[in-house]
């Protein structure tokens, strides 16, 4: 069986506190976009009872491979069900450290796959559970609608946000940013930016005074690179521009098809063009 996890971005992103548990609450609004990962589970008899076979292609994925949400995402699902043996294979395409989500999806998209796969039977309430362990942002990918994110990013409400007919040009610029140095690095508001009203209230053109992402005042003095592409969408005349998530992803909004610079598929860039 085979699924495609899907990207995000955020419009918008507001640090509003540092909780007790060492984690922010946060508020931000998270869209799917139509870029995704390709992550495939079969049944294996050769494979030990509970055990999964793990390989990945594509883009490299740092750190402990034992580390990998997919891994963690079926152990989850084996503290509540027996398990036969499996093989997973992840096709890496959404760029790490990016602010795109794609770790948290491959984690969430796991857990859908592995339990239509095997008939586990676990209920929604119990995937967004499991889900929540994985990642605060998890639990989001579990829908593929825009969503509201509050708390540490597991509170969602499904938001009506028009974005039909736009299109979205996203470019990344090779550049690792950590959220753990963001988060660190960021100061929280202590007050709501009510960005949902913002988005639901105004035109996407009117968006940039408004829908703001209080991590770009780090991110951008630290990579200077992130903010001239960035300013370099605003310049092509997208209608909103931004940085998604903790970086180093920027967007931009066009309502007419934009053109892609070639040295944004050069060295280490990559952009992607699509129509939502």
């Amino acid at each position: 069986m085979i699924v495609f996890p899907h990207a995000k971005i955020n419009l918008g992103l507001n640090v509003l506190r540092k909780r007790d548990d060492g984690f922010h609450d946060i508020e931000s609004v998270l869209v799917p976009i139509p870029l995704t990962d390709v992550l495939e589970a079969i049944l294996d008899p050769s494979v030990p009872d509970g055990a999964v076979e793990f390989t990945s292609t594509g883009i490299s994925i740092p750190g402990n491979p034992s580390s990998n949400l997919c891994i963690q995402a079926a152990a989850a699902l084996r503290s509540l069900r027996p398990m036969p043996g499996i093989r997973m294979h992840l096709h890496k395409v959404i760029p790490t450290g990016a602010g795109l989500g794609g770790g948290s999806s491959d984690g969430a998209h796991a857990l859908m796959l592995l339990n239509r796969l095997l008939n586990l039977e676990v209920d929604g309430t119990a995937l967004h559970k499991l889900a929540s362990t994985l990642g605060s942002d998890c639990p989001f990918f579990l829908s593929d609608r825009p969503q509201l994110a509050e708390g540490r990013g597991e509170r969602l409400t499904p938001l009506e946000v028009a974005l039909e007919g736009l299109w979205l040009l996203l470019v990344n610029p090779g550049i690792h940013v950590g959220t753990k140095e963001v988060y660190g690095h960021t100061k929280p508001s202590n007050i709501s930016a009510n960005i949902a009203g913002a988005l639901l209230n105004s035109p996407p053109d009117q968006w940039q005074n408004s829908v703001k992402n209080c991590m770009e005042q780090y991110v951008f003095e630290a990579y200077p690179a992130v903010k001239q592409l960035r300013d370099a969408l605003k310049q092509q005349g997208a209608a909103y521009a931004a940085m998604s998530g903790s970086g180093s992803s920027v967007f931009g909004l066009f309502k007419d098809e934009p053109v892609v610079p070639t040295a944004w598929n050069e060295l280490t860039m990559r952009a992607w063009k699509m129509k939502l």
